[in-house]
């Protein structure tokens, strides 16, 4: 029994995070391969050291490049290790080139199955990379374990076999649940920015269709910085280096509240999240991440692949226009909160080992 993880970017890390630890409490046989497709140090290098989790094995430096270029070096890298390795089993997590990359490497050597963390997610929107990523890991995946009964229903419609699907919650609990305290004794972020508690918004911004267009970049970052000014709030926007090459770019001016910093540790992100007033991201994890931490977000895009959030009243869809953006922060600040998490009591990692190992196992007997 042995398992491998395939992972390249920074939610990977975190969303795999307690199916690492779970593995290593088990002293079960794995190794990680990094594909380094987020190849900036402080974007995932330095979580494996804050969370104190195993490095990997392989490191690819595939880096940066076309769609089809960068899933292609990584199909071939990846099958390479895993002729060597032989592992029963390999997970991967979310909807990325690297998840891609990794279920069909591994789905062409038939001895070799392939579980999916994440599954089921849907936003319908094929223009999205991320849309095609995670409807081929889906099809070719032998294990598929979605968040809630949402996902297993679209798989189910999209004719998957229901004993292949394993509701298990969503793996971003766990490492909220596990990491706040972590992180409260490592940093103190209302000291370290001079914030109020719950008296800043986060601004978080990625996605091609927000940052690539300088009419809906332009748009975002003045009404977001209008609001602060209304309501007399900073607000902190850690800087993904897309958008910040962007911003430089084009020229534009983040107006007076708007409080430029460097990308942050996972650590020191989750503390920003559970003190702020409102979050405005185009980030899916964000809006779990806020959805479980109880702060109103506002997603900046049209479509969700998180719909439960919507759903329960946490997260309201506001696209890039700018007066939608408006009417949406105030509405979502006038609600309660009082929503749900809909995404499982923080032991989805354990219950994914569980399952694996379980089903290996019997696998072995035959």
């Amino acid at each position: 029994m042995k398992f491998c993880l395939i992972l390249g970017t920074r939610p990977e890390i975190i969303k795999l995070s307690s199916i690492i630890r779970e593995l290593d409490r088990r002293a079960v046989d794995y190794f990680i391969v990094h594909t380094n497709q987020h190849y900036n140090k402080e974007m995932d290098e330095i979580f494996f050291e804050e969370l104190n989790l195993k490095p990997p094995k392989f490191n690819l430096n595939i880096g940066s490049g076309s769609h089809g270029e960068q899933t292609g070096r990584m199909m071939i890298a990846i099958e390479q290790i895993l002729k060597q390795e032989l592992p029963s089993c390999i997970l991967v997590q979310g909807d990325t080139n690297t998840v891609m990359a990794g279920a069909m490497a591994a789905a062409k050597e038939l001895e070799i199955k392939v579980g999916h963390v994440e599954a089921g997610l849907r936003s319908y929107d094929r223009s999205m990379p991320e849309e095609i990523n995670r409807v081929i890991a889906d099809h070719i995946s032998d294990y598929l374990f979605v968040p809630t009964k949402t996902e297993q229903a679209i798989l189910i419609q999209e004719g998957i076999v229901r004993n292949q699907i394993y509701i298990v919650g969503n793996t971003i609990v766990d490492a909220v649940y596990q990491n706040i305290e972590i992180a409260k004794s490592k940093t103190n972020v209302l000291k370290n920015y001079n914030l109020e508690d719950h008296h800043y918004f986060i601004l978080t911004l990625h996605r091609p269709a927000n940052v690539d267009n300088k009419d809906n970049l332009k748009g975002i970052m003045d009404v977001i910085n209008e609001l602060g000014n209304e309501m007399n709030v900073p607000i902190i926007f850690p800087c993904h280096p897309r958008t910040k090459n962007r911003l430089k770019e084009f020229g534009l001016n983040l107006g007076n509240k708007i409080r430029l910093i460097e990308p942050v540790g996972y650590l020191e992100m989750l503390q920003l999240l559970e003190h702020a007033k409102l979050i405005f991201t185009d980030s899916g994890g964000l809006q779990e991440e806020a959805c479980i931490l109880k702060i109103p977000c506002i997603t900046l895009r049209n479509n969700t692949e998180r719909p439960d959030t919507v759903d329960i009243g946490g997260n309201i869809l506001a696209g890039c226009e700018p007066n939608r953006i408006r009417s949406s922060t105030k509405e979502i600040l006038d609600r309660k909160i009082n929503w749900y998490n809909p995404f499982g009591d923080g032991t989805s990692g354990k219950k994914i080992i569980e399952i694996l190992i379980k089903q290996t196992a019997e696998k072995n007997k035959k």
